[in-house]
């Protein structure tokens, strides 16, 4: 007994040890973010003003400027002109060259990334314009790893080797781009980020793929990287590279190299639910009906989060997680078609923007199933729907209870659906003392509160009767 207790306080003292060291790391890792964002912010002030020439006489031009918080840039340098010269196939791998190019613009659409400036055979893309996510620098390196295949699979060297060698630079951070009103090159930017870009891509080898410590520090935990060096830069100092490898290898197909796995998917999808959250509490702020007092964005966050707690604690997987999470979020959105059926209507809301974001269908229809689980009376199936459902009436077992209990009868009261606020009291009285939590998590959190609730209804009843 003596010696687990020794273990366990052993134990406690190095994970005690390793949270302050994590929280150090953080602190450093904060400071250093903030002041970089301080110097990019300073200098790109600094180019606005000289570039774009602000004064009177330009003033519609300035209106025109947009800041991008997080821009991942992608240089790309195509190299092969000295061997070219009094090649036999020369013209033949021209042609290859423009093959290469066509390739690189598809990969670019695919990943919903747009094109800079063309400097020669060097191209300039950016990630996160077209529509702002949290997923570019993710999405731009994936799209580096299909150039570097392009430029293999598109040969043209001797013995079916490429002949086009392509060196890569990427990095992350905020930009001020200038509509251009053109397809090919929708924005024209300025700044340190796209020179930074440029620079990281000129000093790697051919077939390499370089990045910038602020990448890094957001693919990380995506991409295995190696330490390449630090690189003087004006206005900001010496900025440390990294080399992209390739996947983790936990997040690959075990049988294909770079093949991106369920788990991977997972890990960016939470990424991803950020992005797709926001939409969906900017969605339900402008279309829900005024008079839906519970039924409100407070009331969606409240579910979200409570899945999440509950989800854990019960020992659920990160895929599971992220099913509930989506679940929630989108649990009441069929509100801003219509009171009845909301359920419904929500699965369908779901479909449409789950799919364009490609998610797998089996993925997509436990969504759905979770989201009419949330149907009154809650009959959860399966562990999942326990969660949902438990997370759904979480505040039958919060102190703030009655308020927000009152809050739901006044939804019904406006569209005749209730009688008198005793009439009320005694439905809630009837409902909470039949409801019972179905998970463990749920009933250690909520339940013993659930005995105040009745006794603080009994109180209102006899209260309103007096």
């Amino acid at each position: 007994m003596k010696d687990n207790l020794e273990l366990y306080l052993d134990r406690l003292s190095s994970l005690a040890k390793r949270s302050s060291t994590l929280s150090v790391d953080k602190k450093k890792v904060t400071e250093r973010y903030y002041f970089i964002q301080k110097q990019d912010d300073k200098y790109l002030n600094l180019v606005a003003d000289h570039n774009f020439n602000i004064d009177k006489k330009k003033s519609s031009k300035l209106s025109k400027l947009k800041r991008f918080n997080r821009v991942s840039l992608l240089y790309v340098s195509i190299d092969g002109f000295k061997r070219l010269t009094n090649h036999p196939l020369a013209e033949n791998l021209i042609d290859k060259l423009d093959e290469l190019k066509l390739l690189f613009d598809d990969i670019a659409k695919k990943y919903s990334i747009v094109k800079i400036k063309t400097i020669g055979d060097s191209i300039v893309f950016g990630g996160g314009m077209l529509e702002e996510n949290r997923t570019n620098p993710i999405d731009v390196i994936l799209a580096a790893f299909e150039m570097q295949q392009a430029a293999i699979d598109v040969n043209g060297g001797e013995n079916g080797s490429s002949f086009w060698d392509v060196s890569i630079g990427i990095h992350t951070g905020p930009v001020l781009a200038e509509p251009t009103n053109r397809r090919s090159t929708p924005f024209r930017l300025a700044g340190s980020s796209i020179d930074l870009t440029c620079r990281l891509g000129m000093a790697c080898n051919p077939g390499e793929i370089h990045i910038s410590s602020m990448t890094y520090e957001l693919i990380k935990e995506f991409f295995e990287c190696k330490y390449s060096g630090k690189m003087p830069v004006k206005y900001k100092g010496a900025i440390e590279m990294y080399t992209v490898v390739g996947l983790l290898p936990q997040l690959q197909d075990a049988n294909k190299t770079n093949e991106l796995n369920r788990k991977f998917l997972t890990k960016y999808s939470l990424i991803q639910f950020i992005d797709i959250q926001e939409y969906i509490l900017d969605m339900l702020e402008q279309e829900l009906p005024n008079n839906l007092y519970y039924h409100n964005v407070k009331h969606t966050i409240d579910v979200v989060t409570a899945v999440e707690l509950i989800g854990w604690a019960e020992g659920l997987n990160e895929e599971e997680i992220l099913i509930l999470k989506f679940a929630a979020i989108f649990h009441d959105t069929g509100h801003t078609l219509g009171y009845d059926q909301h359920e419904y209507h929500g699965t369908i809301i779901a479909r449409k923007l789950l799919a364009k974001y490609h998610y797998p269908e089996d993925i997509i229809d436990k969504i759905c199933e979770l989201i009419m689980a949330t149907e009154y009376p809650p009959e959860p199936k399966n562990k999942l729907e326990e969660v949902i459902c438990d997370s759904d009436l979480d505040y039958l077992g919060r102190s703030d209870f009655i308020p927000v209990s009152e809050k739901l009868y006044d939804e019904l009261k406006v569209r005749d659906m209730i009688g008198s606020y005793n009439d009320w009291i005694k439905r809630q009285l009837s409902f909470i003392k039949g409801h019972q939590y179905f998970t463990e998590t749920a009933r250690n959190l909520r339940q013993v509160n659930k005995h105040k609730q009745i006794e603080r209804l009994e109180k209102l009843l006899t209260n309103n009767k007096s």
